[in-house]
């Protein structure tokens, strides 16, 4: 039986634009608009999609960095959307986020041993056996106990990155958000962290939400893989399936440009024409009808239903409907 460790439901976030003497609110960002998608336990779920497709965000509301405007987000199968005081320190536990950048995410004055411990007792865990603990952690993500004792700046990217996900491993968590956790990194550090990953998930079967652009990364570690545009999941489908038979016409431009590692093979790719879509304009109908070269006048008029192509393989464009 699959377990659902984390489900959103039509999840939507709207940045209020505040302006004028009396700062009221005169517009919205549209951030995040009715995603739908789930993690299963021991699985990695790509989410991916340009810049400003609103997958940071999502990630960002499900572990209740913010709050969605409306939607739906289930923990275990328990709604923690408005979940408040000890009930939400206790989610908290459960789920950990590893940011994009490491260093920003780590206090320049606290060394490592000092990190890792405050976590910890925040969260009361490993009482009296914190430091043996910090210890193990390190030794997990293939560093050494002398490493505790050194400073932020003391470390290269990829042993930063080490301790935050570390950090995030601290409080055994059972679910956990990876922001871009290689975009700062080295190609040849990259794959470590990425070997890291999938390690830590084999023997502890922790579920992850990686959020990136970079494809390469989705078809080496992801199961199941969504894809966003303009703050909506426009397909998503286990990511082999994905890689090979891609069916919104957003998704196969975006697959038509990661690079094929043979320099015999040549492979058109798509450029799309137009300009990124407005973040303050809202969706209304299809969010890919200025950019589509196959756009209809049904695109413009309506949002495309939800079509299931069969083997977990949905999409939303009125093509395939």
């Amino acid at each position: 039986m699959v377990t659902e460790v984390v489900k959103i439901e039509n999840l939507t976030k709207h940045f209020p634009i505040v302006g004028g003497i009396l700062q009221k609110t005169i517009g919205y960002v549209y951030a995040v608009n009715d995603v739908t998608m789930s993690v299963r336990e021991g699985e990695t779920h790509g989410l991916v999609g340009e810049s400003g497709s609103g997958k940071t965000t999502v990630g960002r509301i499900i572990v209740k960095l913010t709050n969605p405007t409306s939607g739906r987000i289930i923990f275990d199968g328990e709604d923690i959307t408005r979940v408040k005081g000890e009930a939400l320190r206790n989610y908290r536990r459960k789920v950990q986020m590893v940011f994009q950048d490491p260093y920003a995410s780590m206090n320049p004055r606290m060394t490592v041993k000092s990190a890792l411990l405050e976590v910890m007792k925040i969260h009361s865990m490993h009482k009296g056996s914190e430091y043996e603990y910090a210890t193990k952690l390190m030794e997990r993500v293939g560093m050494s106990e002398e490493h505790l004792y050194r400073y932020p700046h003391e470390l290269s990217g990829g042993q930063r990155q080490r301790v935050v996900i570390a950090r995030a491993l601290s409080v055994e968590p059972k679910f956990i958000v990876l922001d871009e956790p290689t975009a700062s990194l080295d190609v040849s550090v990259q794959a470590q962290v990425l070997d890291l990953l999938k390690e830590l998930q084999k023997q502890y079967s922790y579920s992850y939400l990686l959020i990136t652009h970079n494809l390469a990364i989705i078809k080496y570690i992801s199961h199941r893989t969504t894809v966003m545009y303009r703050g909506v999941w426009v397909e998503t489908a286990p990511t082999q399936e994905l890689f090979k038979n891609p069916q919104h016409p957003y998704t196969i431009a975006l697959m038509s440009a990661v690079p094929v590692p043979d320099p015999t093979l040549r492979r058109e790719k798509i450029i799309l024409k137009g300009e990124p879509p407005n973040p303050i304009e809202k969706v209304v109908a299809c969010p890919f009808q200025d950019r589509c070269p196959y756009v209809m006048d049904v695109c413009r008029e309506k949002m495309p239903p939800d079509t299931d192509l069969g083997s977990e393989h949905l999409v939303r464009c009125w093509l395939r409907a």
